[in-house]
């Protein structure tokens, strides 16, 4: 037996699930802390902040995960993903992540899906969930589509929370209320850049995060912003919650068409509601505005 097998067995042996997630009692009742056990989540991207909520929600005391990314691990990951350090240089997002899960709880059951969600494995992903957790990149319009229409055929619910400047955002979306094609209403999107803008603009309607950000280290074309692991953290947190909330049916889940963004950069919490989604008047204006202003600027620069 290799010296690395006999330690991850002695760690095996000593842990104790109870004695683990102690400390979570008090907040949660122990037959509650069995239902967290007992249900399980899929997380769709385990980059930005799928990999921070994976190890937050290992330390919930989930137990059961299904994890997807197809991605490795690069340097320009390290200033926010959980899993990003020069020991996981190079390694697979779901690889790495899978085996921090089964760190903090070595009884958790993780089934890695390492290509990713795709049609033919959306299905499986989706299996016996309970609750889902957007965890994809921004850009990843289409992978999100997918993942919101077959999480809404089966009645499931769909959390997500993007970190955005120094602020975190979150939209929650329930099976019996509005969804997610109808909140970011894509099909006034003619192309990508305009599923960018309006996912964007749906995300944060208030948009408290403008006024600090250097719009130069922004661009659509090149699929890249800023990005800081102090809102990723922001996100870990709310979205654990959420689950525990959506889990143990307990708590106020303030579901779209309301939207959700704080912002301790600006010392703001907004709640809002769109009730028509993108569609309201107000939310198409900025999509019209913002795709002229894209568009003026990247004549300016192509010329």
């Amino acid at each position: 037996m290799s010296a690395s097998n006999h330690s991850t067995e002695a760690t095996q042996s000593a842990f104790d699930y109870e004695r683990a997630f102690l400390r979570n009692l008090g907040l949660v009742q122990p037959e509650e802390q069995q239902q967290l056990k007992n249900c399980k989540v899929a997380i769709a991207g385990l980059g930005g902040v799928g990999g921070a909520h994976v190890v937050t929600l290992a330390r919930m005391g989930i137990g059961n995960f299904h994890l997807a990314d197809f991605d490795i691990f690069e340097l320009h990951n390290f200033n926010r993903q959980a899993g990003a350090m020069m020991s996981t240089l190079g390694e697979p997002k779901c690889a790495v992540m899978s085996r921090m899960a089964k760190d903090v709880n070595p009884e958790a059951n993780v089934v890695p899906f390492d290509e990713g969600i795709n049609a033919d494995n959306i299905d499986q992903f989706l299996d016996g969930v309970d609750v889902v957790v957007d965890g994809l990149d921004f850009f990843a319009v289409n992978a999100r589509d997918l993942l919101y229409t077959e999480a809404r055929k089966r009645a499931l619910p769909v959390v997500g929370a993007g970190p955005i400047g120094f602020s975190m955002i979150l939209l929650t979306f329930l099976p019996d209320q509005m969804s997610w094609h109808d909140y970011f209403a894509m099909d006034l999107a003619k192309n990508d850049t305009d599923k960018y803008l309006l996912f964007g603009l749906g995300n944060a309607p208030r948009a408290t995060h403008i006024p600090y950000i250097d719009k130069r280290y922004v661009s659509l074309d090149e699929q890249r912003g800023p990005s800081c692991a102090a809102a990723v953290q922001l996100c870990a947190g709310v979205i654990a919650v959420e689950v525990l909330k959506l889990v143990l049916k307990r708590g106020v889940v303030k579901a779209a068409p309301y939207y959700h963004q704080f912002d301790p950069y600006r010392c703001m919490y907004v709640l809002g509601k769109l009730r028509n989604g993108n569609r309201g008047w107000l939310q198409r204006l900025k999509f019209y505005i913002f795709k002229r202003f894209y568009l003026s600027g990247k004549v300016k620069k192509d010329g």
